[in-house]
């Protein structure tokens, strides 16, 4: 893929700016159209010295956990979000580097059921079926709604533009939410015929199976559901 290909990178914010910033180091021209809009919800959190650990699914649960939080072990679904835990000064933290499951997993291996409960800190419809396995597994689960990923309401104009031009030769797509909504909006924009030259590229088989009844060039799936693998088929 040359230099100037258009990669159309369709994640909410602040997601898409880091990897648009990714993009630019592999020397591919990020054209950012989020399609979801994180919104912070108000959530009543269980104390944290009850706690065991905390669980995250996602970097946009971060922000809504407060600095007590910060010195229980934390654990999360990919690096991405681990890195920005870090930052953050989570001061334990440690990544499943792949999907819910493998977080489901991971806690199995380094908690008790004994020890206390989890809070699990997710978006709106999310975490549910980590929190069932945990539950098979014998632990107590809080699961606390932090924020909510709204679709947007039509196709940002730079991505219709680049789309309707020709400009864009693959797209990235984090889940199956935003790829549902991206198929929403393309149908309404008419523009079904400018995804025959584009290369669609999943994080996981779930966001492919939305992402196959549009006409692309092609649908590939990421080796592994994280970022680094999801960029690797750029090469």
């Amino acid at each position: 893929m040359p230099d100037a290909s258009g990669v159309l990178v369709t994640r909410p914010e602040p997601g898409a700016s880091a990897t648009s910033a990714r993009l630019a180091e592999l020397a591919f021209a990020a054209i950012i159209a989020p399609l979801l809009r994180v919104r912070p919800r108000p959530a009543r959190l269980p104390e944290p010295a009850g706690l065991q650990a905390v669980l995250v699914t996602s970097l946009n649960a971060l922000p809504g956990l407060p600095a007590p939080y910060y010195q229980l072990p934390l654990y999360t679904v990919g690096d991405a979000t681990a890195a920005r835990a870090r930052g953050l000064g989570f001061a334990a933290v440690v990544s499943a580097a792949g999907d819910a499951a493998a977080l489901a997993a991971l806690v199995g291996r380094a908690c008790r059921p004994e020890s206390g409960p989890l809070l699990l800190a997710a978006g709106a419809r999310q975490g549910g079926a980590l929190a069932a396995a945990l539950r098979g597994r014998g632990f107590a689960v809080l699961r606390r709604t932090l924020y909510a990923a709204e679709p947007v309401s039509r196709l940002p104009e730079t991505a219709r533009a680049a789309l309707a031009e020709g400009r864009i030769t693959a797209a990235l797509f984090f889940s199956a939410e935003t790829a549902a909504t991206f198929a929403r909006l393309i149908a309404e924009a008419r523009l079904e015929a400018s995804l025959a030259s584009v290369m669609a590229l999943a994080i996981a088989e779930p966001t492919a199976a939305v992402l196959r009844r549009l006409p692309f060039r092609s649908v590939r799936v990421a080796l592994r559901p994280n970022e680094e693998a999801l960029l690797a088929m750029l090469a």
